[in-house]
C-alpha cells in the first residue's frame, strides 16, 4: 500500500470514528479526491480549485463541509492506475484514456467507470526543432516525440489517427516506436534546449505555443487540421462513486458549469488564475490570449467522443465500443447536444 493510500484510509477512519462520537451521519462522503493534468485543457479544474467551487456547490446541496484534496497527474495509465488504485474518486483525463479504461473494465461491477461532462477543447501541436521534417512522412527512426504516455494518452492517440488518415488504418502504430512517454513541462524544456534524443513534441497549449517562440522549433500538424474541433479531454468517476454519492457528483457537474462560465465571462481573470495556480512562466495576457484561441473552448458537452471511440474500435485498441455517447456518460448530461 502507498503511503498516500495509508493516509486516506486513515483519514477515511477518523471521519467515520467522528461521525460514530458525535452521532452524526453523512448519506454521501465527506472528502473527495480529485486529479486534474497540466496546461490549457484543464483550466475548468484549476479555476474550480481555486475559486472552490465544489466546496459552494456541495454546501448548496445541502451536504455540508466537504474536504476536496487535489492531484496533479498526467498521462492515461497514471490516472486510471491510480483511479483503480482506489486513490482518485474523480479525474480529468484526455478522452482516449478513458475510452481505454471504460472498455477494459465494462461489466465489472466493482470497477466500472463513467465520463460525468466534456472538459475542453483545443489544438494540439506536433512541434520539432529538426529542420528536416516538414510533415508526418519525413520522420525516421532517428527521431524522438514526447507525448505524456505512449500508445494511450490523448497526444498518442490523436497522433496515431494523424498517422492512419496519413498512411491508412492498418498502418495507425507507424510512428509509435519513435514516441517517448514526459509530461508536457518536461517535452517543453528538452525540446526548446535541443540537448537531448527527444527533438518533437506533441502537445499543447501553452507548451505548444511556447515552443513556437524558440526560432529554432516549427509547427509540422495541427491536431484540429485532422479530428476538427471536438472535446479532446473530459472527467470521469467509478460507477460505485457515483451511485453512491449523487448529490456530490450532480455538485460537481455544477462546479463545473460554474468554472466554464467565469473563464467564458471572465477571461482575464481566469488567465490570472491559471498563472497563479499553474506558477507558469508566462504573462496573464498570454494566458488570456490562449483562452480566446478560436480552437480553445470549454463546455460540459461531451463534443466528438464517438470520433476517438469509433478510431478505437476500429483498430482494435479498444475491444468494447459504445454504441452512442450516451453510453458512456452519467444520465445528468444525456440532454446535452453530445457526439
Amino acid at each position: 500500500m502507498t503511503a498516500f493510500a495509508t493516509l486516506r484510509r486513515a483519514g477515511v477512519l477518523a471521519t467515520a470514528l467522528i461521525a460514530l462520537a458525535t452521532g452524526s451521519v453523512r448519506a454521501e462522503t465527506a472528502e473527495v479526491h480529485i486529479s486534474k493534468g497540466y496546461g490549457i485543457l484543464y483550466l475548468p479544474m484549476i479555476v474550480m480549485e481555486h475559486e472552490k467551487l465544489l466546496e459552494k456547490q456541495a454546501k448548496a446541496a445541502g451536504l455540508g463541509d466537504v474536504k476536496v484534496g487535489w492531484l496533479e497527474l498526467d498521462g492515461g495509465n497514471v490516472i486510471n492506475d491510480a483511479m483503480i488504485s482506489g486513490n482518485l474518486d474523480i479525474a480529468a483525463i484526455g478522452v482516449p484514456g478513458f475510452l481505454t479504461l471504460w472498455s477494459k473494465v465494462k461489466g465489472n461491477a466493482k470497477l466500472e467507470v463513467s465520463g460525468l461532462a466534456g472538459l475542453s477543447a483545443t489544438s494540439l501541436y506536433l512541434n520539432t526543432n529538426n529542420p528536416n521534417i516538414k510533415s508526418l512522412k519525413d520522420f525516421t527512426a532517428k527521431d524522438k516525440i514526447a507525448l505524456p504516455g505512449i500508445k494511450t494518452s490523448l497526444s498518442a492517440v490523436v497522433l496515431q489517427m494523424a498517422v492512419a488518415k496519413e498512411f491508412g488504418d492498418d498502418n495507425y502504430a507507424k510512428l509509435d516506436p519513435m514516441t517517448v512517454g514526459l509530461p508536457h513541462p518536461e517535452a517543453y524544456t528538452a525540446l526548446v534546449s535541443g540537448k537531448t534524443e527527444v527533438n518533437s513534441h506533441l502537445g499543447s497549449p501553452p507548451y505548444s505555443f511556447m515552443e513556437l517562440e524558440n526560432p529554432q522549433v516549427h509547427r509540422v500538424m495541427n491536431s484540429v487540421d485532422v479530428l476538427g474541433n471536438i472535446s479532446l479531454d473530459l472527467v470521469y468517476a467509478p460507477k460505485r462513486f457515483i451511485d453512491a454519492n449523487p448529490k456530490l457528483t450532480a455538485a460537481f457537474v455544477a462546479a463545473l458549469e460554474e468554472a466554464d462560465k467565469l473563464i467564458a465571462d471572465e477571461p482575464a481573470r481566469a488567465a490570472t488564475i491559471y498563472v497563479q495556480s499553474a506558477k507558469a512562466k508566462l504573462s496573464a495576457d498570454e494566458v488570456e490570449r490562449m483562452i480566446k484561441d478560436p480552437d480553445t473552448k470549454f463546455s460540459t458537452t461531451p463534443n466528438g467522443v464517438m470520433q476517438f471511440a469509433n478510431f478505437m474500435g476500429r483498430v482494435g485498441t479498444i475491444k468494447t465500443k459504445p454504441a452512442t455517447w450516451q453510453d458512456l456518460f452519467i444520465a445528468n448530461v444525456h440532454s446535452l447536444p453530445g457526439s
